[in-house]
């Protein structure tokens, strides 16, 4: 599952609004697409590469222009887009950083369940109720979705989210063994953070993007019992697989999420 990061990628060879073919090399942006895109391409490699790591500050875009040998311009519609997919954060008059899942506006990147009144962030951090944190091997479905092998070490996590008092999602989680391997119930219990959070901070791995399915369901005895709903109360099944840098799964997770003070919104463009 682990894969060996790039190295330090080198520049495309000119300015433009569409570069000329560049060499196949690991080290080279794709040929034939619009330079800031190229740009782009080779700032996501130096964070894959963990040079910059979340929380750092990346250099300025003068130097990145230096560096990649092309207009600050051009790397200014690089960084917009990162800053736009949340990889990074502009700080007025400090510079622009890696974006990490412990700042506010981050930490619930992918979690569309929102209040009927209200906004989550109104509601603080939601409290984690480590139900069960256990080793096991890959069923086929599971190893399938995360692109390991059956039988491969794997890590499931269940849990209870909980905001303002009230139980909300209930939650299983399938993580290869592989990239987590110290991680415990005791680390997942103690941890008052997000759980992307304390990815990044102790084993490298940031999430970088996630696909959902959705569909509804009716609680059972014991979803009902943990999340304090009657049985057969209607709750929304949302499936989610979590990647990091280049398209590699790491993460997959199926919610139950409440439905009588809550809804799912998404915002569509």
């Amino acid at each position: 599952m682990a894969t060996t990061p790039p190295s330090t990628p080198d520049a495309p060879a000119n300015d433009g609004r569409t570069a000329p073919e560049v060499g196949a090399s690991e080290h080279s942006a794709p040929a034939f697409s619009p330079l800031y895109q190229q740009i782009k391409t080779l700032i996501l490699r130096s964070l894959q590469a963990s040079e910059w790591k979340p929380g750092d500050m990346i250099p300025s875009e003068f130097d990145l222009a230096a560096r990649f040998k092309v207009s600050q311009g051009t790397v200014r519609k690089a960084i917009d887009e990162l800053a736009t997919d949340n990889l990074l954060v502009r700080r007025q008059g400090k510079g622009t950083f890696v974006a990490t899942h412990s700042e506010q506006h981050i930490q619930y990147r992918f979690l569309r369940l929102l209040p009927d009144t209200g906004s989550l962030e109104d509601q603080g951090t939601a409290e984690r109720r480590i139900i069960e944190c256990r080793r096991l091997r890959a069923p086929a479905e599971v190893a399938r979705q995360l692109a390991l092998r059956t039988g491969d070490p794997l890590l499931q996590v269940k849990r209870v989210l909980t905001f303002a008092q009230v139980p909300a999602i209930l939650e299983e989680i399938w993580l290869p063994g592989v990239p987590f391997k110290g991680l415990t119930l005791e680390t997942l219990a103690d941890d008052k953070g997000p759980m992307y959070a304390l990815f990044e901070a102790q084993f490298g791995v940031r999430m970088v993007r996630a696909v959902e399915k959705i569909k509804a369901v009716a609680a059972d005895s014991e979803t009902a019992t943990l999340l304090g709903v009657p049985e057969g109360s209607p709750l929304l099944s949302v499936e989610r697989l979590a990647f990091t840098y280049n398209d590699t799964p790491m993460e997959l997770r199926r919610g139950l999420y409440r439905t009588d003070t809550r809804h799912y919104r998404n915002e569509l463009s």
